[in-house]
């Protein structure tokens, strides 16, 4: 999709951008917090946020920030001893923020996130009212996964993704991903021959790509690949995207040519449905038949039982679930109208017949189409 506006350009222009760091941007090598690169890197985003534009920064680094005060020599792998470090982390990462942005004159909060804020109804609206009024309080969010408190169920990943979908819960016209790497190689950087892909305007440049691993510094969560996956949430959804090496912050910040820059590639969509794609957990899966395929797929049509011929897992109604072809490939995901104990009774049967034997209550969808993505393959 051609916006006639580059992605630098639109970096550049943005009235309002989301700034995402990585950890190795903010930590010493091996883990703890750098104070002198937190301070260099409010100083840029201050200097966008004195020029007009409003900036959420999605910050990582608690984790990494904490666990050298616990006596741990490296990142912990186990989830109780992370969500400690963390809760250590996030508060000394937060004071440095504060200080560092203060010395400019600006005030920062803090919003700390979880997929259930993400893709709950009434979380995201909260999440949503807060970022705007702390921006139009001319406050500087601070955002970050709740990784004191979140399970594998409950969270949103990585901070790249989270990123995406804060910069769409905002309407942002801009995302920048800083990182240890200075854009996206069609290999890895450490490997001669390797060469830097300064563009991407859609899946067809990334086909010959490897990304993946954690970073350079080992105290990250999130390689190039959860980078990528970013990008493409955020330009499907019409935002643009920067991915540069926090020592080229204020370049990337500027539009000036430095990274890699991804173009926009899909139109705005419902917060819910981007949310139900990209940062829900399915609870379970439901086999269609060739013919619901089509209607779900091509025909953008609810999911009827007629169109069910099996049911995975153990959920209630109003979980996320995949939706399954005959093959078992994943072709939507949406909100079931149903517990899974409910359903097999009702499979390849219309909703009329249910109706009439069941009661009105079951004249409903499996599925309603308003609350149903595609997933593209």
């Amino acid at each position: 999709m051609n916006t006639g506006v580059s992605p630098r350009q639109a970096v550049a222009s943005a009235e309002r951008l989301v700034v995402k760091i990585g950890s190795s941007s903010l930590t010493e090598s091996g883990g703890g917090l750098d104070p002198d690169r937190v301070d260099s890197l409010a100083g840029i985003i201050a200097e966008r946020r004195a020029a007009g534009s409003q900036v959420v920064v999605v910050s990582s680094g608690a984790i990494a920030t904490g666990f050298p005060h616990l006596g741990l020599s490296r990142r912990p792998r186990e989830l109780a001893t992370q969500q400690a470090s963390a809760s250590v982390g996030q508060g000394l990462l937060l004071a440095r923020y504060t200080a560092a942005f203060a010395a400019h004159g600006f005030t920062v909060g803090q919003i700390l996130l979880t997929a259930d804020d993400m893709t709950r109804r009434s979380h995201y609206r909260n999440a949503q009212q807060t970022l705007e009024t702390l921006l139009g309080l001319g406050v500087i969010p601070i955002v970050n996964e709740n990784d004191t408190v979140a399970t594998d169920e409950i969270r949103v990943g990585d901070n790249d993704r989270l990123a995406a979908l804060v910069a769409h819960l905002v309407r942002a016209q801009g995302l920048v991903l800083l990182s240890d790497i200075d854009g996206l190689y069609d290999g890895p950087p450490n490997r001669g021959g390797t060469r830097l892909i300064a563009e991407v305007r859609g899946p067809q440049d990334l086909v010959d790509v490897s990304a993946g691993g954690i970073g350079a510094a080992g105290v990250g969560l999130g390689g190039m690949a959860t980078k990528v996956e970013a990008a493409r949430i955020a330009t499907a959804a019409g935002i643009p995207v920067v991915l540069a090496s926090a020592a080229d912050a204020r370049s990337a910040l500027s539009g000036a040519d430095v990274g890699t820059a991804f173009h926009v590639t899909g139109r705005r969509i419902p917060s819910r449905l981007l949310w139900l794609g990209h940062a829900s957990t399915p609870r379970g899966g439901l086999r269609l038949d060739d013919g619901a395929v089509a209607a779900v797929v091509q025909r953008r049509m609810s999911l009827l039982p007629a169109g069910v011929t099996a049911v995975e897992g153990d959920f209630v109604a109003g979980d996320p679930v995949e939706l399954l072809d005959p093959t078992g490939r994943v072709v939507a995901r949406g909100l079931v109208n149903f517990d899974s104990a409910e359903l097999p009774p009702l499979l390849g049967r219309s909703t009329r017949d249910l109706a009439r034997e069941l009661g009105a209550a079951y004249e409903r969808e499996v599925v309603h189409r308003d609350d149903l993505i595609i997933i593209e393959a």
